[in-house]
C-alpha cells in the first residue's frame, strides 16, 4: 500500500471521527478491515484494546499501530498524520468560531443529535466485535466480568485488558494440559 493511500485511507477516518475514537471503529471495520484488508477483525480488536491501554488518543494510538503493520515507522507516522489532520482543523475552527455559536440553543440541539448517532454507531460496532468475539459459555463470562468491573465497578480499562489477557494466557495453557 502506498504511503499516500495509507494517509488518505486515514484522513477519511479522521474526518468522520465525531465523537471520539470510539466513533470511529466502524469506519475502521469498514475501511480497514472490508474494503482494504489491511487487518483483520480479531487485529482491530487487539489494537483498539492495547490503545485504551496507553497514554495517547485511542484514535490516533490505533492508527499507529495500523501504520506500523502496513510500512513500519513511516507508516505509523502517516497514518498518524492522517487521523488528525481533519481533528486539528476542526479544532481550530471551533476554537475560533463555534464557542460564541454555542450560546444558541439550536447549536446545543445539533449536539445533542450528533452525539445519538455516534452512540448508534458504537453499539452497532460493539454489537459485531461482540458476536466475533463472545463464542462460548467462557469468553461471555469473561466479557461479562469485564464489563461490570469496568461500568459498574469504575477499574480502569488497563487493569481490565491486562486481567484479560492474562486469563488468556492461563486459558490458554490450561487446555493444552
Amino acid at each position: 500500500m502506498s504511503l499516500f493511500k495509507l494517509y488518505l485511507m486515514f484522513l477519511k477516518i479522521g474526518s468522520l471521527m465525531i465523537g471520539g475514537g470510539y466513533s470511529m471503529l466502524p469506519l475502521l471495520i469498514r475501511e480497514l478491515v472490508e474494503r482494504n484488508g489491511i487487518i483483520t477483525e480479531d487485529e482491530l480488536t487487539d489494537y483498539m484494546a492495547v490503545a485504551q491501554c496507553t497514554p495517547g488518543v485511542i484514535a490516533v494510538n490505533t492508527a499507529t499501530f495500523v501504520g506500523y503493520k502496513v510500512r513500519k515507522l513511516i507508516g505509523s507516522i502517516v497514518a498518524t498524520l492522517g487521523v488528525i489532520t481533519v481533528p486539528t482543523i476542526l479544532i481550530i475552527l471551533i476554537a475560533a468560531v463555534l464557542k460564541p455559536l454555542m450560546e444558541y440553543e439550536i447549536v446545543e440541539h445539533i449536539f445533542a443529535g450528533i452525539r445519538l448517532a455516534v452512540c448508534a454507531l458504537i453499539t452497532a460496532s460493539v454489537y459485531k466485535l461482540f458476536r466475533k468475539s463472545v463464542t462460548n459459555v467462557t469468553t461471555f463470562v469473561l466479557f461479562l466480568l469485564a464489563f461490570l468491573f469496568v461500568a459498574v465497578g469504575g477499574v480502569s480499562p488497563v487493569f481490565i485488558v491486562l486481567g484479560a489477557a492474562i486469563t488468556g494466557l492461563a486459558w490458554g495453557g490450561l487446555k493444552k494440559c
